[in-house]
């Protein structure tokens, strides 16, 4: 465990402890303090990954008696077929106006782990991690589930989906410098709470992806082109004949 308290990987473990059948359905999980010492987090970092297992649906809070374990709900995501323009469409709107909502209730700490982010992608240390890192603490400094829930099955839907998996493969590494200041444009205006321009920063940061996904798609499809036409010529050529 990274010593920069990513809630995230707490999810992820705790998802696994419950997909390998050690904490199945209906058992109550152990209490906040032992997961903390488990995980070598703090409490804090464990409440936030009790909040979004509970908006993920594998788990239930009861208040004054626990947290248990849900039976898993059905994937429907793969139901409907998303591109990668609509998702990034998508998380344009709803994550400028996260971004702009939680400019006013981000709490030091959550900006302290937002600034570590910045650091790991930096530094290059997991910087596809430390992206999704970043977005996460963002929709949960909203203080908003909804919010949450939405952002999380975004990043489910760009890790699971083939389609937009490569798509986004080819070009969100492509200008590593960039989306770097632009995640800095974002803390900026989020440190300074002006939620007009953590709006507009959001915007710009995926305005120039979806960009790059139109010119990806463009030349990937010129390149289909060539190739197509390279082999009608291949089969047509009357070059033999004249030579």
């Amino acid at each position: 465990m990274q010593s920069r308290r990513l809630f995230w990987n707490i999810v992820e473990k705790v998802e696994a402890l419950i997909d390998s059948g050690q904490h199945p359905p209906g058992s109550r999980l152990p209490p906040e303090r032992v997961l903390a010492e488990q995980f070598n987090v703090s409490r804090p970092t464990v409440r936030e990954a009790i909040i979004a297992l509970e908006v993920r649906g594998r788990v239930e809070v009861k208040t004054s008696s626990g947290v248990y374990v849900i039976d898993k709900p059905e994937d429907t995501s793969r139901k409907i077929e998303v591109s990668a323009f609509e998702l990034t469409q998508a998380r344009a709107l709803v994550e400028g106006e996260a971004a702009a909502l939680a400019a006013s209730s981000i709490t030091q700490d959550e900006l302290e782990r937002l600034h570590q982010s910045l650091l790991d992608m930096e530094n290059g240390d997991n910087p596809e991690q430390a992206d999704r890192e970043f977005h996460s603490i963002i929709s949960t400094a909203t203080r908003n589930n909804a919010i949450l829930y939405a952002v999380q099955n975004f990043w489910h839907l760009r890790e699971h989906d083939k389609s937009i998996k490569d798509a986004y493969s080819n070009v969100c590494s492509s200008n590593n410098n960039k989306r770097l200041d632009e995640h800095r444009d974002i803390y900026n205006a989020l440190k300074s709470g002006d939620s007009q321009a953590a709006r507009l920063a959001m915007h710009e940061h995926f305005n120039r992806l979806i960009n790059a996904l139109f010119d990806a798609s463009e030349a990937k499809a010129l390149e289909e082109i060539k190739r197509k036409s390279s082999e009608t010529r291949g089969l047509y050529s009357l070059n033999h004949l004249v030579t």
